[in-house]
């Protein structure tokens, strides 16, 4: 509990221009469309902010006057099942956002530019690589002091021979 308290939040990536939509209920395995969601009424939009505090992100839709928070968006791996990319669009997102009290709803999220939604690609991704590094340092760390330790002090009895120059100085 003591780790949990001293991290911090970061901010990975913030991105001014969002929209919001409502998705339909995935009827197969397929995949999610973009072509499906009346991408012509979106339901809000926003800004879009990804934070992240050890090793969750939190991507947070909040209103661009204001900053009130939307929906927020826990991911704890990536890729997974909390973001998903659509399979018609490299713009849009498929978020999983929770309430925090154990609800959980499906939301469609769209860039208006590919930049962004490639900067947001790249965060997330970015995060998780540096989370794989941390966990794997740590890995190593611990394989290091379970190891056998270097003993380079004198046995008993043994000794060792200095030969120092000794040269005179004119005085």
């Amino acid at each position: 509990m003591a780790a949990e308290a001293e991290e911090y939040e970061s901010v990975l990536c913030v991105k001014p221009a969002v929209l919001v939509y409502r998705v339909p209920p995935r009827t197969s395995n397929r995949g999610y469309r973009a072509a499906e969601w009346q991408l012509d009424q979106p339901a809000w939009s926003g800004r879009l902010r990804i934070t992240a505090k050890g090793s969750t992100a939190f991507i947070k839709l909040e209103d661009k006057s204001s900053g009130e928070l939307f929906a927020q968006a826990p991911v704890e791996q990536f890729p997974g099942i909390a973001v998903e990319g659509v399979t018609d669009s490299s713009r849009y997102f498929v978020l999983r956002i929770e309430d925090g009290n154990g609800r959980r709803a499906f939301i469609g999220v769209g860039f208006v530019d590919r930049g962004d939604a490639f900067d947001f690609n790249v965060a997330l991704q970015d995060h998780f690589k540096w989370v794989r590094q941390q966990s794997e340092l740590a890995r190593q760390a611990q394989d290091l002091e379970q190891g056998p330790k270097l003993d380079l002090g004198f046995k008993e009895g043994q000794t060792i021979k200095l030969n120092i120059a000794v040269r005179a100085f004119p005085s």
